[in-house]
This record gives C-alpha cells, sequence and structure tokens, in this order.
C-alpha cells in the first residue's frame, strides 16, 4: 500500500515528536488534537525543533522548509477521512483508545491502517471495536521519537500480513529498526524495563538508598544510559502507572504491583519533566 497522507492524533510530547518524525521521513503529515490549543500549538513546536536541527548542521533549511509545508494541523476528526495511515497516540486508556478507533474506522475510508501507539495495552481489545481488525496494529514509538532508532511493532490476534508489511515499511523509511512483538501486555521493552523501574521506586520508599544511590548504581553498575527514576521523569509517571496497571491487570502477578510512592506523586501532580517536578525538579 502506497501510504502519502498520514494522520497522527494526540499532541503531547509523544504525538507531536511522531509528527515531526514523519515529515523528515517525507510523508504529508496532518497532526490532529481535540484541544484546539494544543492543535494549533504544533507547527510552532516542530517549527523550532527542525530550526535547532538546522543550526546544528544537521538538516538543510530547504529540507526543513519542505517538511513544514507538508504539515497541516486539526482538531477536527473528521478530517482523517482520507487518510492512509493514522497513528493515535492518546492517553493510556483502553476506553479512550477504543471509543477513538470506533470513530475512525467509520470515518477513514475501508483500506486506512489504523496504528496505536500504545506502550502497553492490548491491541487485539482496540481492534474489536472496528470492522478492519485485521488493519490495525501496535506502532511504539519511544520518546523523543524523532531520535531513538527503535520501533516496537505489536501484532494484534488478527492483524494481516499486508498491514505488518506496510507497518514496517513506513517504520523503516522513518529510519527505525524494527522489533516485532505479539499482542501480550507490556510488549518486549516495557515488559523488561517498566517492573525494573517500578522496583526502582520501591527501593526509594523502602529507603534502601536514596534517588542519587539508586540511579548512580544503574549507570555505572549495569552501564545504563539514565538511571531508572530519571527515566521514570522522562517516561512520565503517570504512563508509568497506567502501564504497571495494566500489566497487572493483564497478567495477575503480584510482581507487577504499582509502587505506592509512583501512585502518590501522580496523585499529587508531580508526574516528572512534563510538569517539572518528579523524582527530581526540572525548570519548563
Amino acid at each position: 500500500m502506497d501510504i502519502q497522507k498520514m494522520v497522527v492524533i494526540g499532541l503531547g510530547t509523544m504525538g507531536s515528536g511522531i509528527v515531526q518524525t514523519g515529515l523528515m521521513a517525507g510523508f504529508q503529515v496532518m497532526a490532529m488534537d481535540s484541544d484546539p490549543e494544543k492543535a494549533e500549538k504544533t507547527t510552532a513546536t516542530i517549527s523550532k525543533a527542525l530550526t535547532k536541527l538546522v543550526e546544528k548542521g544537521k538538516m538543510e533549511q530547504s529540507a526543513m522548509d519542505n517538511a513544514m509545508g507538508r504539515l497541516s494541523v486539526t482538531s477536527d476528526l473528521k478530517r482523517a477521512a482520507d487518510a492512509d495511515f493514522v497513528i493515535e497516540a492518546s492517553v493510556e486508556d483502553i476506553e479512550v483508545k477504543k471509543t477513538l478507533f470506533q470513530e475512525l474506522d467509520r470515518i477513514c475510508k475501508p483500506e486506512t491502517i489504523l496504528a496505536s501507539n500504545t506502550s502497553s495495552l492490548s491491541i487485539t481489545d482496540i481492534a474489536s471495536v472496528t470492522k478492519r481488525p485485521e488493519k490495525v496494529i501496535g506502532m511504539h514509538f519511544f520518546n523523543p521519537a524523532p531520535t531513538i532508532k527503535l520501533l516496537e511493532v505489536v501484532v494484534g490476534h488478527v492483524t494481516s500480513n499486508d498491514t505488518y508489511d506496510t507497518v514496517c515499511a513506513v517504520g523503516e523509511k522513518m529510519g527505525k529498526t524494527i522489533v516485532t512483538s505479539q499482542d501480550k501486555a507490556g510488549f518486549i521493552v516495557n515488559r523488561l524495563v517498566i517492573p525494573f523501574i517500578n522496583e526502582a521506586v520501591f527501593l526509594l520508599e523502602e529507603g534502601v538508598g536514596t534517588r542519587e544511590d539508586i540511579d548512580h548504581g544503574s549507570k555505572l553498575g549495569l552501564n545504563h544510559p539514565m538511571g531508572p527514576l530519571e527515566l521514570a521523569d522522562l517516561i512520565g509517571l503517570d504512563v508509568m502507572v497506567a502501564i504497571m496497571d495494566a500489566l497487572y491487570d493483564e497478567l495477575k502477578d503480584s510482581k507487577y504491583r504499582c509502587a505506592p510512592l509512583m501512585r502518590r506523586m501522580v496523585r499529587a501532580g508531580h508526574l516528572g519533566r512534563k510538569t517539572g517536578k518528579g523524582f527530581y525538579t526540572y525548570e519548563i
């Protein structure tokens, strides 16, 4: 399938990064968010990010101009009607995603592929509300999407081979290295890393070590580029809690119990980098 027009829905940190990645790969991208103010800010956000690349000599000004010319923004879901490819990057809530996919199934042309950037939720469950489950797939990008090379492609129970092949081709055009996961809770990467981060929060809450001790121990002892608490702040503590809850709900194993400290921090609005306060404090 020849992909010309791509729609990205949900313009938070991940969605904006996916928009930028699509533009840099040469796609015509429509950035969409139900919040009109957020949608309108996207042009400035993408322009600022690409300008930095031009200033660093990593992108030609002409390439930036061409990319910006392929960008459009909207808060009207109906404008996805002629999309070839949709990537959903909304909140990590199964009911929100199912409602959105049901609407997209009604609006989009029958051949449109519907992909979700979910980091833990069942693709098969999301696909079940559509009349095209064979065209629903997971496309799990990692933050920051424009620079991290990994793309985790998640195959639902009835995702077709044609859909998988097309998504892999899109990912490769975006410059990504692809790993394929079956539709099991947490997929591959988050099934490994999220419980690891959660255990680091337990260590902090129990007073086994300070945040610096825990993060330095991981960086120097395990050769990790970031400590687990630093990484939690980057991911977003609200996302962390949602993934832990999804793992626990699906697998019913107590090792996936979310650390109470992390849940309290989310209730307090301390979500990490995006709010300026998490395990560490940030300027925003």
